[in-house]
């Protein structure tokens, strides 16, 4: 398997592995939504076969120091549960250390991404339309250069409701 940036000509064939991944087209609209107004920093796939099976987006955030949000992440299903989507996960969070961020948030079940590194405790002192027990936040350089503050995804994720 490959893992490598996306390219112009792999739009279409991400859009399909979304819409597959997910129940309704909404994360793929968003993805499509946040590749259109700029906010999508990291956009990776995954390649079997010359086949893309797989994506990952990470994208800009309002917050008090420089964060992106991880998500949607998609495999295509018949290519689900055999270490994709966790591959994906680790290629996009080590380019956004390697390009300078300072975290990363995410909002999912926090028996999945705590082993990335994902941390609910380093998410509970900010403010944000999606505070709670699955909003969880990576730091690459412990601790967070702040622990409290507003943050909120790109507008793009409003659509989703």
């Amino acid at each position: 398997m490959i893992i490598r940036h996306e390219e112009p000509s792999d739009v279409c064939e991400i859009r399909k592995i979304v819409e597959a991944a997910f129940p309704t087209p909404a994360e793929a609209r968003l993805v499509e939504q946040l590749r259109s107004d700029g906010d999508a920093v990291i956009s990776m796939v995954a390649v079997q076969s010359g086949i893309i099976v797989g994506h990952v987006m990470l994208s800009k955030m309002d917050a008090p120091f420089r964060a992106l949000g991880l998500g949607p992440v998609a495999v295509a299903p018949d290519r689900q549960r055999k270490g994709i989507g966790g591959s994906l996960v680790r290629s996009a969070l080590k380019e956004a250390e390697k390009e300078g961020w300072q975290g990363v948030f995410v909002l999912g079940d926090p028996n999945l991404y705590q082993k990335f590194g994902f941390d609910p405790a380093l998410a509970s002192g900010f403010t944000s339309p999606y505070a709670g027990p699955h909003l969880m936040a990576l730091s690459f350089n412990r601790p967070l250069p702040v622990a409290t503050g507003i943050i909120d995804y790109a507008p793009a994720f409003a659509a989703l409701g």
